[in-house]
């Protein structure tokens, strides 16, 4: 099912020979940005000028150590400058960074390293804790740099980049070179390499950044979400970057207090975040547009569908709309989106210009608007592969369309409504039913702060729903609340997709982007039916 705004032309072509730190860095010492604030972290900022330098300084570095065209080069960092230089350094002269999730476990990274094959790790001292027990079964690692204070008896980062030239032509890379990795959650099995090319940054700078986000050379944005994911990379880097605005990184957790201290002493005019923040931030009352930005003019979300309340309380308080999409790791940003002016609430939008979307069935088969299928999308930033993963690869990127996993389906006026990721959809009397659908129902509800949904089998076998739910006031936990909550679910959608259990918790188990983990609470889920 497609609809008039898919696939709007992109009207640029990109140079055969092509790097594109040349475009999101040297570019902006031409066009008279050198004094201009680009980054600013906890220990200051940095104009343009500066990190062209230290960009130049960090390619020669590694030079220095052999890194050569292709050499892969692994980033565990936090989010500050020096992430920041190394990603693009290594792209200037060729090489492959793979930033990796830094909420991550020591064996996580023992899988990571020797199926990435790195030749170079680049960790943050206060994180290389976690990768210390595995540096000696690394067969490929030859080399290790550390971020920060404390070098742990390795090279210190800053150091090499201080004894470095300033100076660096960019390695005359292609259009269709890959430039980076950036590893899948793995919710689904162990996480895989997803290989994307030089071009895809600019892609999706031109497409969602330019046509959606609308960024511009005076904002200044604060992304949640974290460098090392696919989201927070174009958040922080690749849409500021593209049109010479200023970005603030914040290296600690995102927490509510932590977010709005940021928007407040940088009067941020762009905010990206994900469902959970956004309604972590709601719950306390005194939350209002002054106690972050009195300068903010657009809010994104992406991570997880955004439900109405959430959406519609936000506006009022924080004077605000938040604009809701989808993306992927595979297609590197988000294709799917609600933009200013064309906001429908419990759906993700339309498809972003420069892409194509459709529903399918089982067998491939275009479904009508109103029928849940598998989401596909078409377009230029869809990554080249996965790393060493020929059938998980064509599973997934089929000629010029990607799967996405998610179930959708279009709503009469065009807008592509979410219905849960495939492996979540609950067949319940029959019928397909959304997750999603039954937690929207019951976020409405005054006492909800959070909830989640699974599918749990009765005693006779047959999956129903169940809710996990976490209270705005957990004292209010009882068992006349959750026949109130059954009830108010049933007033408000067909019977059968009321949930037949309610259990209240203390938190939702999520992933570092604050998607709920599902597959945790089936655990814990049938762990309690054995007991």
């Amino acid at each position: 099912m497609k609809n008039e705004n898919e696939r709007e032309a992109i009207h640029f072509e990109l140079p055969r020979e092509y790097n594109a730190a040349s475009h999101f860095i040297d570019r902006h010492l031409k066009e008279n940005r050198q004094q201009k604030t680009a980054i600013i972290d906890k220990n200051g900022s940095y104009s343009y000028q500066d990190l062209a330098e230290q960009v130049n300084r960090a390619g020669n570095a590694l030079r220095e150590l052999g890194v050569q065209m292709e050499t892969r080069v692994m980033l565990g960092m936090v989010d500050t400058i020096d992430f920041v230089t190394a990603f693009w350094g290594a792209i200037k002269i060729g090489a492959v960074p793979i930033p990796v999730n830094t909420l991550l476990t020591s064996q996580d990274y023992s899988y990571m390293l020797p199926d990435s094959r790195a030749r170079v790790l680049i960790v943050s001292d206060i994180l290389y804790e976690k990768f210390a027990p595995v540096l000696e079964n690394a067969p490929f690692l030859e080399t290790v740099l550390v971020s920060g204070e404390d070098a742990k008896g390795h090279l210190h980062y800053g150091e090499k980049l201080a004894s470095a030239s300033s100076s660096l032509d960019p390695m005359p890379t292609t259009s269709d070179d890959v430039a980076c990795w950036l590893y899948s959650s793995g919710s689904t099995g162990a996480p895989k390499g997803v290989m994307h090319l030089q071009s895809s940054f600019e892609y999706v700078a031109r497409t969602y950044g330019e046509r959606v986000l609308g960024i511009r050379e005076d904002d200044i944005v604060y992304s949640a979400a974290k460098l090392f994911f696919a989201y927070g990379l174009g958040n922080s880097m690749t849409f500021p970057l593209h049109v010479g605005a200023t970005t603030v990184l914040l290296d600690e957790r995102p927490t509510p207090d932590s977010v709005l201290a940021v928007m407040k002493k940088h009067q941020t005019t762009v905010f990206f975040g994900v469902p959970t923040l956004y309604n972590a931030i709601l719950a306390d009352q005194n939350n209002v547009r002054s106690t972050g930005s009195e300068k903010l003019r657009r809010c994104l979300s992406a991570g997880e569908a955004l439900p109405e309340e959430v959406a519609k309380k936000w506006k009022i308080r924080f004077e605000s709309e938040i604009l809701d999409g989808i993306g992927s790791t595979e297609m590197m940003h988000i294709f799917l989106s609600n933009r200013e002016g064309d906001i429908c609430y419990n759906s993700t939008g339309k498809a972003v210009p420069g892409y194509e979307l459709k529903v399918v069935d089982e067998a491939d088969r275009l479904l009508k608007p109103g029928e849940v299928g598998e989401l596909l999308v078409r377009g230029s930033s869809a990554a080249m592969a996965y790393w060493n993963q020929r059938q998980k690869s064509i599973n997934t990127f089929q000629g010029q369309w990607t799967r996405t996993g998610d179930k959708y389906f279009v709503n009469d006026q065009g807008y592509y409504c979410y219905s849960g990721r495939t492996d979540d959809m609950l067949k319940i009397s029959g019928i397909w039913v959304s997750p999603f659908e039954v937690e929207t129902a019951l976020m409405n509800h005054e006492q909800v702060l959070e909830v989640a949904v699974i599918g749990v089998a009765d005693e006779n076998e047959l999956i129903k729903p169940k809710a996990y739910i976490t209270l705005n006031d957990p004292s209010c936990a009882s068992d006349t609340l959750v026949e109130e909550l059954q009830q108010f679910v049933k007033d408000r959608l067909a019977p059968y997709k009321y949930p037949r259990w309610i259990e209240f918790i203390e938190e939702l188990p999520k992933t570092a982007t604050g998607k709920i983990q599902r597959f945790k609470l089936r655990a814990i889920s049938k762990e309690s039916a054995v007991d």
